[in-house]
C-alpha cells in the first residue's frame, strides 16, 4: 500500500513548524519497514521539517506495530525517516 493524506495528521497544535520539533500521526496496514523507507512520506513534504517526529500505528495482517520515526532529511520533495524507535503493543493480562 502506498501513503494515505487521510491518514496523516498533526497531533497537537502547540508547535510552530521550523521553531520545534512537529508531532504528527499517521496510521496505516503497510508494514513499519515500508513506513520508514526513505521516499514513503514525500506526499507531505511540505509539511514536514528535519527533527520533526512521526508516530506510525501500523497493523498489517492482525499484527500491530507502534513507532517514531525522526524526520532526518527533507530535500526537493524527498523525505527520509529513521528506522523508527518501536513501542510494545502487547497485553501482558
Amino acid at each position: 500500500m502506498a501513503f494515505s493524506r487521510t491518514n496523516w495528521g498533526v497531533i497537537g497544535n502547540e508547535a510552530k513548524s521550523g521553531i520545534s520539533p512537529v508531532m504528527w500521526g499517521y496510521k496505516t496496514s503497510d508494514a513499519k519497514t515500508v513506513v520508514d523507507a526513505a521516499a514513503y512520506f514525500n506526499d507531505v513534504s511540505e509539511d514536514v521539517t528535519i527533527g520533526d517526529i512521526i508516530y506510525s500505528y501500523a497493523s498489517t495482517g492482525g499484527t500491530a506495530t507502534a513507532s517514531f520515526h525522526i524526520v532526518l532529511s527533507n530535500a526537493s520533495g524527498v523525505v527520509d525517516v529513521s528506522d523508527g524507535n518501536v513501542m510494545a503493543v502487547t497485553d501482558s493480562r
